[in-house]
C-alpha cells in the first residue's frame, strides 16, 4: 500500500532511486543559470519586488491548479505555518539578491550568493545541533573558491553594500534549504511549494505595491518581456521549486546545498553561449575545483559505509559454525 503524508493523507511522491533526486536538483540549477539572462532583462521592466510577486504569485496559482489534490487536508495552522515560512524566506532571499545585484556585478552577485553551500552545515549545527563533518566543511570551501574562480575578475572582490546585501542572502537561500528539508519530513512537499509560492507572491506585491513605482502599461505588455515573465513563472519558479523541493526531501542538506550552488557555474555558460564571455583559463581551473567538491560529498559518504560493512561481515564469517570434518 502507498504510504501517506501524516498531516494531509495525501499519498507521498513514489520512491526513486537515490541519484534521481540528484538529477532533480542539478536540473534545477541548469534551468536557474539559464534564469539569469532572462532576470537581468526583466527586471528592467518591473521593479523588483512587483517582479518577484507577479512571478511567485502567477507559479503559486498554476500549482494550485496542478497539484490541488495535494491540498486537501492542508488547511491547518501547521501546514499553512509551514508555507507562509518557506515562502517569506523565499522572497527574502530573491528580493536582497535583487537589491544587491544593483549594486555589485553579476559574477560578484553570483559567487557571492553561491556562498550559502557553506553556511548550511554551520547553520544546520546551530539549528537542529547537528555538528558539520570535515568532509562537509572541506567540500564547501573548495567549491566556493572554485566559484569564485569562475564567477569573479581578479582584482574585484572588494566589499560594498550591494556584496553585504547578497552575503544575507546567501544566508536567506541556507534558511531554505533546511527549511525545505525539514518541514518535508512533515508535510506533502507538493502542498508546501504551492503555499511557498503564493505567500513569497504576495509578500513581494504587498511590498512592492507599497515602496516601488507602477511600470508602464506599454513595457509590460511588450512580447519580450511576456516570454521572459514565462520564462520565470513556468521553468524557474514552477519546474525548478518543484525539481528543488523534492529533491531536498531526500539528499542531505548539505550535500544538496553543493549541488545546488552549481546554478552560478551554469549562470556563467549562459552568459558565455547569449552574451559572448569568454571562457579563460581561471574559469577551468574553478570548475575543476567545483567538480572536485561534489565528487568529495558523493564518494565520502559512500566510503564510510563500506568501511562500516566490512567490520560487520567479517563478524558474521567469524560466526558461522565450521563445517564438520
Amino acid at each position: 500500500m502507498e504510504k501517506t503524508s501524516q498531516h494531509t493523507g495525501q499519498p507521498k511522491i513514489r520512491a526513486l532511486p537515490g541519484f534521481a533526486y540528484k538529477l532533480m536538483l542539478l536540473g534545477a540549477t541548469i534551468i536557474w543559470g539559464f534564469a539569469f539572462v532572462v532576470m537581468k532583462d526583466a527586471v528592467d521592466v518591473l521593479p523588483p519586488a512587483q517582479l518577484i510577486g507577479v512571478r511567485f504569485l502567477l507559479t503559486g496559482l498554476l500549482m494550485t491548479v496542478l497539484f490541488h489534490r495535494r491540498l486537501r487536508g492542508s488547511l491547518n495552522a501547521g501546514f499553512l505555518g509551514a508555507g507562509l515560512a518557506l515562502g517569506a524566506v523565499t522572497f527574502l532571499a530573491f528580493w536582497v539578491q535583487t537589491v544587491g545585484l544593483a549594486d555589485t556585478t553579476p559574477g560578484k552577485n553570483a559567487f557571492l550568493t553561491a556562498t550559502y553551500c557553506v553556511i548550511v552545515p554551520f547553520m544546520l549545527w546551530a539549528v537542529v545541533r547537528k555538528r558539520p563533518t570535515v568532509v562537509n566543511v572541506g567540500a564547501a570551501v573548495l567549491c566556493v573558491a572554485g566559484i569564485g574562480l569562475v564567477s569573479v575578475a581578479a582584482g574585484t572582490l572588494t566589499i560594498g553594500f550591494g556584496d553585504l546585501m547578497t552575503l544575507l542572502c546567501a544566508v536567506f537561500f541556507a534558511a531554505q534549504i533546511i527549511a525545505i528539508a525539514r518541514f518535508s519530513q512533515t508535510y506533502d512537499v507538493l502542498g508546501l511549494t504551492v503555499y511557498q509560492s503564493l505567500f513569497g507572491g504576495m509578500l513581494g506585491l504587498l511590498l512592492g505595491v507599497a515602496t516601488e513605482p507602477f511600470p508602464e502599461l506599454a513595457a509590460v505588455a511588450n512580447p519580450d518581456f511576456l516570454l521572459n515573465l514565462a520564462y520565470l513563472v513556468v521553468f524557474a519558479s514552477g519546474v525548478c521549486y518543484v525539481l528543488q523541493n523534492v529533491g531536498l526531501a531526500h539528499v542531505p542538506e548539505a550535500q544538496g546545498s553543493l549541488l545546488l550552488s552549481l546554478e552560478s557555474v551554469f549562470g556563467v555558460i549562459a552568459s558565455v553561449l547569449f552574451y559572448g564571455e569568454v571562457v579563460t583559463g581561471r574559469m577551468m581551473v574553478g570548475f575543476a575545483l567545483i567538480f572536485a567538491a561534489i565528487l568529495i560529498s558523493e564518494l565520502a559518504p559512500q566510503r564510510k559505509k563500506r568501511s562500516a560493512a566490512e567490520p560487520s561481515a567479517a563478524i558474521e564469517l567469524e560466526e558461522e559454525p565450521s563445517p564438520a570434518a
